[in-house]
């Protein structure tokens, strides 16, 4: 059971920032080399090899520079609409006993639906934050972003129902904070 409350932390993470939970994810898969902290099902442990981590971790460090630049981050954010989900997808897909439990397609189906609707949500929220800010507050917006990833990626790793807990709180505040920006829009 808990497996699924990791699952469904990591691919919300990914939504965020697809590159954190898949690097965690790759880490925690081969570390401790004796005994590492995540077995991942076939063929997901690929993930925990070393040419797998050195990519993601490029990956990570160049998303997280271009989306701090106002305008590179829209195209970036364009980008990743395939990658988050896909990213999600697999994610949730890689808990050994998820794939085991039931079918891959349902769990990728699932990861895709969970990475793909946090995604939306920020590709809602942040032109309203590019909008009010002139762009000079995406970079803040992005930096807490990658923090609530890293948390939320760590939480669904290693106490899965805390991060549970705050993919749903943090869900609906950001879909609340949404609702009242759109309110205050529509009577102006």
């Amino acid at each position: 059971m808990l497996d699924i409350f990791s699952a469904f932390g990591l691919a919300g993470s990914a939504g965020l920032n697809a590159y954190i939970p898949l690097l965690l994810v790759a880490l925690a898969a081969r570390f401790p080399l004796s005994d590492p902290l995540l077995n991942l099902a076939e063929p997901y442990s690929v993930m925990g090899s070393w040419w797998a981590i050195g990519i993601i971790s490029v990956l990570l460090v160049i998303e997280m520079l271009v989306d701090k630049v106002p305008a590179v981050d829209t195209v970036n954010d364009a980008i990743q609409t395939f990658v988050r989900p896909a990213a999600g997808a697999v994610l949730f897909a890689a808990n050994a006993n998820i794939v085991n439990d039931i079918h891959p397609i349902l769990a990728l189906g699932a990861g895709l639906i969970v990475a793909g609707s946090v995604h939306a949500m920020k590709g809602v929220t942040r032109p309203v934050v590019t909008a009010t800010t002139a762009g000079t507050g995406n970079w803040l917006v992005s930096l807490l972003e990658d923090v609530v990833a890293f948390f939320t990626s760590i939480l669904a790793i290693f106490l899965p129902i805390l991060g549970a807990i705050l993919f749903v709180i943090l869900l609906f505040y950001g879909f609340r904070l949404y609702r009242r920006r759109k309110q205050r829009t529509a009577f102006r």
